[in-house]
């Protein structure tokens, strides 16, 4: 029963015990029937009065209550004319005030936060409660190359790859290196937050690899160009030294003369050789910015191939060609980007032991290359170094060629992927020939 509905039921029944002693006092007693007429009427109005007075407050708690509870802070009640209530009033309008200031504040911090958060470089995984994906910014899915819905609901740990084992161990506190490839390096760490009262996680990815790619630039262009100098200046000296000493092979003896030419011939194709091995180096460190224009990629393929074709077929590896229709037109430096594709070709071929097949594919929309063989596959230990400066498998090589192809590439802003696919066994180098407004690495490792 409500107060209002008790407050009633007793006017009533106080009214009914005035109205029946009124009643009684008719028959005995004229003037205390008239008195009790008046105290009746009286009591009336004054129980109209107190009820109005009292109603009309609880209206407004009520109003007042289901305005907090639908969280309307909009509301506010004007005074009443009583002191009591007027109190009341202009506490509830400083709280409501006080609610509504606070809850602006909220939803404005909210959403810088999230903006924030949208718009950071870092990749961001925020976990629920129970340690499970909960929400992922864009820096993130790239990082992860899976999409927020994919990764929506999975722990850290059941990521596929490297990243599930090393976020599984992560430590507050304990950053870890998250290496990809040879050529993709994140940073990963965890801290926690307060959520209505509970602990809650996330982890950051931080992406090491342009930085890493510029310090290691840095360690190795000096070293290169200073080397480079000395030893093509001495080179220079030591050749023409040894040229003149051809003007004595006639002074010698027959027995003699054609060990001499022979030595003198040895010692310059070995200080040639070193020439070119240096110059190799040099033309790593001065790799200008690329000039864009309008370049036919399938006519640079073409060329290619009939620069390679008497090694192929030797070796008897057969080229297989997929193009897209018409030319393929794409802004690129064409002597960059032919040299790439150049050195591309050759790794393929070189990995391919005898009697192989080698596949040239491309798209025009998205504008891809792909270049593929079915040669040994990377084997897991070397996948790693890939792209690494100086690391090579091959006996002579010199460690140049996978590194020149990326500082290429990543100079264009193209996407590209070195891999081995665990199906059919071949190892494919892909090229998305679309620039990006900020450079994109490659996924180098099997393809998911």
């Amino acid at each position: 029963m409500t107060l209002r509905t008790k407050y009633i039921l007793f006017v009533v029944l106080v009214h009914v015990a005035i109205a029946g002693l009124a009643f009684q006092f008719r028959q005995t007693n004229l003037w205390l029937f008239l008195a009790t007429e008046v105290l009746l009427l009286a009591t009336a109005v004054l129980s109209v009065q107190l009820y109005r007075g009292f109603v009309r407050p609880l209206n407004l708690i009520a109003a007042g209550t289901e305005a907090i509870r639908d969280r309307d802070f909009t509301m506010k009640f004007l005074p009443v004319g009583q002191t009591e209530m007027d109190q009341l009033i202009d506490t509830y309008n400083t709280m409501i005030d006080e609610l509504r200031q606070e809850r602006i504040t909220q939803h404005e911090k909210s959403f810088l936060l999230e903006r924030l958060i949208d718009a950071s470089p870092a990749g961001i995984l925020l976990l629920d409660f129970n340690g499970s994906i909960q929400g992922v910014n864009p820096a993130a899915e790239h990082c992860l190359g899976q999409p927020a819905a994919a990764l929506q609901g999975l722990l850290p740990a059941a990521l596929p790859g490297e990243w599930g084992r090393v976020l599984s161990h992560l430590v507050p506190g304990e950053p870890q290196v998250v290496q990809l490839s040879g050529l993709q390096t994140y940073r990963a760490s965890t801290s926690h937050f307060l959520d209505r009262g509970f602990t809650r996680h996330f982890i950051v990815l931080e992406e090491l690899t342009q930085e890493l790619i510029r310090q290691e630039k840095q360690a190795y262009e000096k070293l290169i160009r200073m080397m480079s100098h000395e030893i093509n200046n001495s080179i220079g000296a030591v050749n023409s030294i040894l040229q003149s000493f051809r003007y004595y092979a006639g002074q010698l003896t027959a027995d003699d003369r054609a060990d001499f030419t022979e030595a003198l011939d040895v010692s310059v194709q070995r200080n040639t050789h070193l020439a070119n091995f240096i110059a190799g180096f040099a033309n790593l460190v001065r790799l200008p910015p690329p000039q864009p224009r309008p370049t036919d990629v399938h006519e640079q393929l073409r060329a290619i191939c009939r620069l390679l074709q008497v090694q192929s077929e030797k070796r008897g590896i057969k080229w297989h060609w997929e193009l897209a229709p018409g030319p393929l037109f794409v802004a690129l430096d064409a002597q960059q980007m032919e040299q790439a594709l150049l050195n591309i070709c050759k790794n393929a071929l070189e990995a391919i032991e005898q009697d192989g097949n080698l596949w040239v594919r491309t798209t025009a929309s998205p504008p891809t290359v792909i270049i593929e063989n079915d040669g040994p596959g990377i084997a897991p230990e070397v996948q790693p170094h890939l792209f690494t400066p100086f690391f090579s498998t091959k006996r002579d090589g010199q460690g140049i060629g996978l590194t020149m192809i990326r500082d290429i590439l990543l100079q264009h802003h193209f996407a590209f992927s070195l891999a081995t696919d665990a199906g059919t066994g071949r190892t494919a180098f892909r090229i998305e020939l679309v620039a990006a407004d900020a450079p994109r690495l490659a996924a180098v490792g099997p393809v998911v």
